[in-house]
C-alpha cells in the first residue's frame, strides 16, 4: 500500500530532504511517487524487504518537523466519481476490518474551504463502505480523511485523496516546547526552533551519536540535537555567548529542557585554533557560521609580526597566561571560513557522519556570491534554501565518504590548493577590510542592489 504524507506548506525545499534523512537514519527504504512544492500532499511507497508496513510509516513520521501526519492511501482521483471508484478497487477487501470500530471522517481542503452542510453531504457519499461503529470525534479507533487539493482561487479541487490516519508527527509538541519566547537564554542570532529541529533531523541526530557545533552561540542547534537523544557539545570564539549572565546561559537552556545529561559543555575556540584532536570521532557537525555583517569576520591571530610571537610582561610572565588577557584577532575571509569548516569535517567525521552548514546568498534568484563549497571526502546530500525579502540562505548537508571512496589525487590537489591560498592571504599586500574579505557583507550594505554585468565579472 502507498502512503500519503501531509506536510506543512512552508520551507518547501526542506521537506523531502528531512524525510529522506529520517528514512536513511531509520533504515527505511522508500520511493517518492508524487511530490510538489506547490501542495502539502506527497505520496510515498516503502520498497524494503519488509514491504509496506504501518510500523515503517509511523517510524518515519514520528520525528518529522515539517510533516503533520501520514495516512494509508485508500484512493485518489481528479474528481469524486473517480475517487470512489479508486477506493472500491483498492480497498474494498479491507472494509470489514473497520466496519464495527469507532471512526471519524474529516475534510482537509487546501486552497479552498467547504461549509459544514457541504462537508456533511460529502461524507455521506462514502456510506457504501458500511461503517456501523460509533462516530467518535475524539480519539476514534480509525480516522479517515478526504484531502482536496485546489489551485488558488479555483472553484473546484483538481486532485482528491482519501486515506486512513496511521500516525502523527511530534511537530506541534516540539515547536511549543522549544519556542524561543519561552527559552531561558537567547540572543538576536538564535536560530528559530523549527529550523533548528529540521537541521538536527538532517544531521541525523539520535541517541548514541556525538554532535559538535563550532559556532554554538546560545546553543540552538545542540539543544535541538539533544531533543533527539544525541550527546552534544560546542564552542564559540566569543565565550560570553556560552557563559551568558547569571542564571541565563547555554547550560541553563539544557536544564530547562531536562537534557543537561546530553550536554558535554562548551569552550572558547575557533576552527583554526581548535583544541580538539584530529581524530574521526564525530557523528555530526552542525553550524550556522557568522555572516560577518554587524562586525567583520574575525579569527584568532594577528597580521602584526610582533603579535605572532609570545608576548612577555615586564615580570617575564607570558601575557596570554593572564586572567584578563584578550587574544588578538585578525580579519577572516568568508570563503576561507567555509573551506575550513569542510576541511575540519572531513578530518573529524566518522564514515557516513554528516555536516549541516548554513551559508548566505545575496538576493533571491540572483547569481550567488559563493559557489557551494566542495571537498573530495564529503558528498553533498542536499541543498535547501530559505528565502527572505532581499536575500536567502542555504542549508548544505554533506556526508563523510568512506576512505576507499575518496579520490586520492583530488584530495592531494585540494590540500595543495588550501596551502597556496593560505600563503596568499597572509601577505602584506592583501587588503583585509571587512568588505574585501566578505562579498556578502558588501552586498548587504549596498542593499542588494542589482549589479551590472561588469561588476558581476569583477
Amino acid at each position: 500500500m502507498d502512503y500519503l504524507i501531509r506536510f506543512v506548506q512552508m520551507h518547501e525545499s526542506f521537506r523531502q530532504a528531512e524525510t529522506d534523512a529520517i528514512a536513511d537514519l531509520e533504515g527505511l527504504q522508500m520511493q517518492w511517487l508524487h511530490y510538489s512544492a506547490d501542495a502539502p500532499f506527497a505520496i510515498i511507497r516503502f520498497t524494503g524487504p519488509t514491504g509496506e508496513t504501518t510500523s515503517a510509516a509511523r517510524t518515519l513520521i514520528a520525528r518529522s518537523i515539517l510533516a503533520t501526519s501520514i495516512h494509508e492511501l485508500w484512493g485518489t482521483g481528479p474528481d469524486y466519481p473517480t475517487l470512489h471508484t479508486s477506493i472500491r478497487a483498492l480497498t474494498s477487501a479491507q472494509w470489514p476490518a473497520y466496519q464495527h470500530t469507532s471512526f471519524r471522517f474529516t475534510i482537509d481542503s487546501y486552497h479552498s474551504s467547504r461549509p459544514l452542510a457541504s462537508q456533511h453531504t460529502l461524507i455521506e457519499s462514502f456510506a457504501y463502505m458500511s461503517f456501523t461503529g460509533p462516530i467518535a470525534m475524539r480519539n476514534p479507533a480509525n480516522h479517515f480523511t478526504v484531502f482536496e487539493e485546489s489551485r488558488l482561487d479555483a472553484p473546484t479541487p483538481h486532485r482528491l485523496y482519501f486515506g486512513r490516519l496511521v500516525g502523527a508527527s511530534g511537530r506541534k509538541q516540539a515547536l511549543v516546547k522549544y519556542n524561543l519566547k519561552k527559552r531561558t537564554y537567547i540572543a538576536t542570532t538564535s536560530m528559530d526552533a523549527e529550523l533548528s529541529l529540521v537541521t538536527a533531523n538532517l544531521a541525523q541526530a539520535a541517541a548514541g551519536k556525538l554532535i559538535y557545533d563550532p559556532f554554538m552561540g546560545t546553543g540552538s542547534f545542540p539543544l535541538a540535537c539533544a531533543h533527539f537523544g544525541a550527546t552534544v557539545f560546542g564552542s564559540d570564539l566569543d565565550g560570553r555567548s556560552i557563559r551568558g549572565q547569571g542564571a541565563r546561559s547555554v547550560k541553563a537552556n539544557f536544564e530547562q529542557y531536562a537534557t543537561a545529561s546530553n550536554y558535554l559543555g562548551g569552550f572558547v575556540a575557533d576552527l583554526t585554533n581548535t583544541p580538539l584532536r584530529h581524530t574521526r570521532t564525530l557523528d555530526g557537525i552542525i553550524c550556522d557560521p557568522p555572516y560577518g555583517v554587524r562586525e567583520g569576520l574575525k579569527v584568532l591571530g594577528s597580521t602584526r609580526v610582533a603579535l605572532k610571537e609570545v608576548v612577555y610582561l615586564s615580570d617575564g610572565t607570558p601575557a596570554h597566561l593572564g586572567a584578563n588577557y584578550i587574544p588578538p584577532k585578525k580579519g577572516y575571509r568568508f570563503e576561507r571560513m567555509l573551506d575550513d569548516v569542510l576541511s575540519f569535517a572531513a578530518e573529524g567525521l566518522v564514515e557516513g557522519g554528516r555536516l549541516c552548514m548554513w551559508m548566505p546568498v545575496a538576493g533571491a534568484g540572483e547569481e550567488a556570491e559563493y559557489e557551494i563549497p566542495r571537498h573530495p571526502a564529503l558528498r553533498l546530500v542536499s541543498e535547501c534554501t530559505q528565502d527572505f525579502n532581499k536575500w536567502s540562505r542555504r542549508l548544505l548537508t554533506y556526508a563523510r565518504c568512506a576512505d576507499g571512496e575518496v579520490d586520492a589525487d583530488a584530495l592531494l590537489a585540494y590540500r595543495a590548493r588550501r596551502s597556496v591560498l593560505s600563503e596568499a592571504e597572509i601577505g602584506p599586500e592583501v587588503k583585509t577590510t571587512a568588505n574585501n574579505l566578505n562579498a556578502f557583507r558588501k552586498r548587504y550594505f549596498e542593499g542588494f542592489r542589482e549589479r551590472s554585468a561588469e561588476s558581476r565579472c569583477d
